[in-house]
């Protein structure tokens, strides 16, 4: 049921955030050849639905990595080449897959390739995908095709293709919410059926990481680990037919190029389905990555024999090869030990022996072995290491902490959030440079952000990281939620102008069941009252895509705390104590609060679900629903 109304709703005028993920100074803002009003109204439409921070150039990508100078010099020939010169092959295909194990450096090529490409002005346009680092509409399927569609737009090449693509935009402003293939086909193929083909036109479309493409939570019902995984496969696979009918659609004047890990969906979609249209290049022996290794590590020895005035011959040939031999082909383990090894923790030779100290591991069994003796040997440098592993987890496995729009949360609310003590940060990530890309102290808008996704992929597995295992993700999550709001503001002392800023992103996060269990002991430390108030206050201004986000916060926590109360016994004291103090103050702001028969209607309801095996009742999803949200 929808127990409580008369919120004063407000629904903003200015909802349509213009809010693009990554360097908006990396979008051209002139679009020099669209001169009338209707065209630039378009553009802006347009810009207004893209991961900007997707694109190969962006600002937010001048961190991600690119392939050292002549490393992985064969690949990338082979790609070019097949771009220049594919149309002259016997079997025409359409689509590359690039994959590989993780570490392996498909971003590196990809990003280096269409820098290439770029030069040689053979790149149309690209989307990069990323689970684990930069703005978060990265991660969605929704940014992929406008996304696209905007690099065409600012094609000097394709004009005319562009002129077709806003006139589709102004036609029809609701295209953005349409499923992936129509909007493929009314963005992209129709303006290419249509446009005036040219010479220079460019040949090639780059989509990096399309594994790490997730599906969307929409509101705060959690779903399970299996549940999310399911839908973002079926994202992927979406994205994968229309690629591919792109491809098929002989006014489709573009290759594809396509990075991912050979996970079992995109497996079987290019051995079942596309196996005609696509050539596969599989990141393996064949292209010499011990070879190319070995360069990058000469090139960072050397930089660091420059800053320590160290001998020609540090060091030995042994040392290279041997971590050459550890990395087992994966360039993410040399990368992350010269990270490592260039810190400024101890002397680089005391780093190096640690590294090399580490026990040859048997890569039978566990081809990832030698990168998880690595991270592991890291992490618990640190001064605590399992406190590490919990903020790691807190921030890169849950996105607990991301907004509800499409920014990540920055290091600095992430600080403010998981410190228990001031200065708390600092300490737990102080050895972690290696790992984790940290803003500056005075940048108080950049997110923290991993390397590389396989540090993930190892916290998640237990027999991969041993005692760093986190089982519990949201634990921290709790605890810190709660601290704050009994406290009414974080551990480290702020101003009142940045601690309201603070409280507002604060009380937009999301309630979970597990905090009636947390509130049990010492529940009268919690101003219930407070917590109301100010979730009352911040509907008049929330930033929520959802306008009633902090009315569903007050149902959430008025159903869940209820939760596991039997019907049949008085409720618990820390119910009754929250659901009483939460009446009252609701009753005094003019909320429609539930009646006592109300409350026993769905106590008994609670009934059912009992009898059900489900114990807890759904969030409610609108404070302006009349009726009473059927229980699960």
């Amino acid at each position: 049921m929808s127990f409580f109304h008369g919120a004063h709703t407000k629904i903003r005028g200015d909802m349509k955030n213009t809010n693009i993920g990554g360097d908006v100074n990396n979008i051209h803002t002139e679009h020099h050849h669209y001169h009338n009003g209707r065209s630039q109204n378009a553009v802006e439409e347009l810009r207004e639905h893209i991961a900007a921070g997707a694109m190969h150039d962006s600002a937010e990508r001048c961190d991600a990595p690119k392939c050292h100078p002549e490393t992985r010099v064969a690949v990338q020939d082979e790609l070019v080449g097949w771009i220049e010169n594919g149309d002259k092959e016997e079997e025409l295909k359409k689509i590359v897959w690039v994959s590989g194990p993780a570490g392996g450096g498909k971003t590196a090529i990809m990003g280096s390739t269409a820098e290439t490409c770029q030069k040689k002005g053979l790149l149309a346009c690209g989307f990069f995908f990323s689970s684990f680092t930069g703005s978060t509409n990265r991660r969605f399927k929704r940014c992929l095709v406008p996304t696209l569609a905007y690099q065409l737009v600012q094609h000097k090449a394709l004009r005319d293709v562009g002129e077709r693509i806003l006139s589709c935009v102004e036609h029809d402003p609701a295209i953005f919410e349409k499923q992936v293939e129509v909007q493929f086909d009314q963005l992209l193929l129709q303006p290419l059926r249509e446009g005036r083909r040219g010479s220079d036109w460019p040949k090639v479309i780059f989509i990096d990481g399309l594994d790490e493409c997730q599906a969307e939570q929409h509101g705060d019902y959690p779903r399970t680990p299996q549940e999310v995984a399911r839908a973002s496969e079926a994202d992927q696979k979406e994205i994968l037919h229309a690629l591919l009918k792109a491809a098929n659609d002989p006014s489709f004047p573009f290759r594809i190029i396509i990075a991912s890990r050979p996970e079992h969906i995109i497996q079987s979609f290019f051995t079942d389905i596309a196996h005609h249209t696509t050539r596969r290049i599989f990141l393996d022996d064949k292209y010499n990555p011990d070879a190319d290794m070995l360069l990058f590590l000469e090139a960072k020895f050397a930089e660091i024999r420059r800053e320590y005035h160290l001998s020609a011959s540090w060091p030995s040939t042994d040392v290279k090869q041997t971590l050459v031999e550890n990395a087992s082909g994966q360039f993410i383990y040399v990368a992350t030990a010269m990270r490592f090894i260039e810190g400024s923790s101890a002397p680089p030779q005391e780093l190096l022996d640690q590294v090399m100290a580490l026990r040859r591991q048997d890569v039978s069994a566990n081809p990832f072995a030698p990168l998880d003796a690595l991270y592991t040997h890291i992490l618990n440098s640190s001064a605590k290491p399992l406190l590490a592993a919990r903020w790691l987890s807190v921030i890169f496995r849950t996105k607990a902490l991301d907004g509800r729009v499409s920014n990540k949360s920055s290091a600095r609310r992430t600080q403010l959030f998981l410190e228990s003590s001031p200065g708390e940060a600092s300490y737990v990530f102080r050895d972690l440079n290696s790992l984790v890309s940290i803003p500056p102290t005075d940048d108080h808008t950049s997110p923290y952000s991993l390397f590389h996704k396989s540090l993930t992929d190892f916290l998640e597995e237990p027999s991969r990281c041993g005692d760093l295992y986190v089982g519990d993700l949201h634990e921290l999550y709790y605890t810190r939620y709660l601290q704050i709001w009994k406290d009414k503001g974080p551990a480290t002392p702020l101003s009142a102008l940045e601690k309201g800023d603070f409280l507002h992103q604060f009380l937009e996060m999301p309630v979970f069941i597990n905090f009636g269990w947390l509130m049990e002991q010492n529940f009268e430390m919690y101003d219930v009252a407070w917590w109301v108030r100010s979730q009352d206050e911040s509907t008049k201004h929330s930033n929520c895509e959802n306008p009633n986000c902090h009315a569903d916060r007050v149902q959430i926590l008025f159903c869940w705390i209820h939760s596991e109360c039997n019907w049949y016994q008085r409720c618990r004291p820390v119910c009754r104590y929250i659901r009483t103090e939460m009446l009252k103050e609701l009753q005094k702001l003019g909320w429609k609060i539930p009646s006592r028969v109300h409350l026993l209607r769905h106590r008994f309801r609670h009934l059912e679900s009992y009898q059900a095996g489900i114990s807890r009742p759904r969030a409610i999803r609108s404070r302006d629903d009349s009726s009473l949200e059927e229980e699960p």
